[in-house]
């Protein structure tokens, strides 16, 4: 069984917005994490705008960090529009570093 809470703490530690310079679960770009069949580990994310260069390359991130955690074999990483990401969704901590 994957620890969800392992995988969330991996993507935290090593996934950034190279133009934000903030992880993607304190930004809020991490919708969902699940487990749905052993060893295998869908991740729902967006991104912070549609057109964000960084697209591909922060995707793969999330996948190469999340499979570095124990019990992971596989993973699906989904990136969906809807709803679309907005500031609210940053966690308190991404905020103070952002804006101050």
């Amino acid at each position: 069984m994957i620890d969800l809470c392992e995988v969330r703490e991996a993507l935290r530690q090593n996934v950034y917005d190279p133009e934000i310079g903030i992880n993607v679960v304190d930004l809020g770009l991490i919708y969902d994490l699940q487990e749905p069949e052993e060893g295998t580990l869908y991740v729902k994310m967006t991104m912070t705008t549609p057109g964000c260069p960084a697209h591909d390359s922060i995707a793969e991130a999330v996948e190469w960090a999340a499979a570095q955690v124990f019990g992971v074999a596989e993973v699906k990483v989904d990136v969906v529009w809807d709803p679309p990401w907005s500031p609210e969704r940053m966690s308190e901590e991404a905020r103070q570093q952002l804006y101050g």
